[in-house]
């Protein structure tokens, strides 16, 4: 089953995005790396790299990041994670991750976990 790796500058928005996921899909696979080490707001490298190797299997690693230095740090843990199947998603935190959890559940593959996601780039709340 695929990982889903939730990365915010909040450590409780990651916590409580995934709280929100997990109550579409309990068994997916799901770890937060938000805030700093310190409890600060931020995005810390270590706890991106963590979470990754906490979900982690030959199935992959999909993240999914809040906003800008979240995309960054990222960025940088993966390029030392070559051998490893991680990929980002790009697309809305709340909504992306509630797919991707149900979808990693029903064992889809990364390739249609991601296309799967490019339908919340745009969807209509009303």
């Amino acid at each position: 089953m695929i990982g889903i790796v939730i990365v915010s500058h909040s450590s409780n928005l990651a916590k409580s995005v995934i709280e929100l996921a997990s109550m579409m899909a309990p068994d997916a696979k799901m770890a937060p790396a938000g805030g700093l080490e310190n409890g600060a707001l931020g995005t810390s490298f270590e706890k991106v790299q963590h979470a990754i190797e906490s979900v982690y299997s030959d199935d992959g690693v999909l993240v999914l990041v809040d906003m800008g230095s979240a995309v960054m740090t990222t960025q940088m843990v993966l390029e030392m994670m070559p051998d490893k199947k991680v990929e980002m998603a790009d697309c809305p935190l709340v909504e992306g991750a509630v797919l991707a959890a149900m979808d990693a559940v029903g064992n889809m593959p990364m390739e249609e976990i991601q296309k799967d996601l490019t339908s919340v780039r745009t969807a209509k709340k009303f």
